[in-house]
């Protein structure tokens, strides 16, 4: 059953979808490196992934991480006429939100800010909204407006607006972030954009796909209520339970501490304060590291899950996820198309080329 999930979503490309192209900046852990701040930056906040997975999180607060590496975003419009933001499309997170007029942290000073006094569409909701990170907070309100998805029109879609934000936002070319993971998720009971698509009847399948090319700058892609039919897929792998599979935005792959050392361990990777560093200039020689996963392999080679430079070093994306966490993030999803069926409770993993 699950197999044949795989099968059909590959082949069935005839009906109506939507896209929103999806652009790779520079991360914020480039750019700290660029300047010279990424060691003093990373010990000062240090990376905190299982803070997201607290059992709060369902409750009230949205738990983020530190996430350096975070590095796809999206152009959505919100309100009427439209105030366009750069957003990062994030299956492990459901809230929609971006910085408002009224924050004045320095990750807001350079950032586009939505001005809800602008749009006709706007309308307050009266609740505070606390989204907690690994390394600092957003804080803000919410409200309601017309968000704008890849054509897709969402009238009414709950969003969040920031008055604070934690610094490390400041370095990242995104705005804001929109989350794509179920509703139990989601702070302040506030309903997920793709939620809304699904109940206004603007998809014609309950399911989303994520692209993310090799190419650096462009062909990466997320689209809505259904599969890319210009990308070519390998229906080989099977179809993973979305809880043991999350894929996001994300560069690295997190695992649990033991298998993190013994993975990077096994490709000849020191460990330099929490970075895993190889030499740059054995690369092509590094092994592939295989995922076994619902009876299926899933390979990643040495170019895939190692990024970096001669000027700042190379490191492997295998990071530590703290106990029996494992998420899957842009190193894994590069290599494999990924569909995410809401219908059907799955999670489809294909080969793209």
């Amino acid at each position: 059953m699950q197999r044949a999930f795989v099968l059909c979503a590959v082949v069935a490309l005839s009906e109506c979808f939507f896209q929103v192209p999806l652009e790779k900046g520079k991360t914020a852990r480039e750019n700290l490196e660029e300047q010279g701040l990424w060691e003093e930056y990373r010990l000062k906040y240090p990376y905190n992934p299982m803070v997201k997975f607290d059992d709060s999180f369902a409750v009230g607060d949205e738990s983020m991480t530190n996430d350096a590496d975070l590095a796809y975003y999206g152009i959505i419009s919100i309100g009427t006429p439209p105030q366009s933001f750069k957003v990062i499309f994030d299956t492990g997170s459901s809230n929609l939100w971006i910085p408002s007029i009224y924050c004045n942290s320095r990750a807001c000073n350079n950032h586009d800010k939505f001005n809800p006094s602008t749009s006709s569409t706007y309308r307050n909701n009266g609740h505070a909204l606390r989204i907690q990170y690994g390394t600092g907070s957003m804080t803000g309100f919410l409200g309601y407006d017309t968000v704008t998805v890849g054509g897709l029109a969402v009238k009414n879609q709950i969003i969040g607006l920031s008055e604070t934000e934690a610094p490390f936002m400041q370095y990242m070319r995104a705005d804001g972030i929109l989350g794509l993971a179920y509703p139990r998720l989601s702070a302040s009971g506030a309903t997920p954009v793709f939620d809304n698509m699904m109940s206004e009847n603007l998809v014609n399948k309950d399911m989303f796909s994520v692209y993310l090319s090799s190419d650096s700058q462009q062909g990466s892609v997320v689209t809505f209520g259904g599969v890319d039919p210009t990308i070519i897929l390998v229906p080989s792998p099977g179809s993973p339970s979305p809880a043991s599979c999350t894929g996001r935005s994300q560069w690295t792959v997190l695992l649990s501490m033991s298998s993190i050392s013994n993975i990077n361990s096994k490709v000849g990777a020191t460990n330099n304060n929490g970075d895993y560093m190889v030499n740059c200039n054995s690369i092509a020689q590094l092994p592939d590291v295989i995922f076994h996963i619902h009876g299926e392999t899933f390979t990643i080679p040495g170019t895939g899950y190692v990024r970096g430079s001669q000027s700042y070093g190379c490191h492997t994306g295998f990071g530590n996820g703290g106990d029996n966490l494992w998420i899957l993030g842009d190193v894994f999803i590069r290599q494999y198309y990924a569909i995410f069926s809401r219908a059907q409770n799955m999670v489809g993993l294909a080969k793209a080329r």
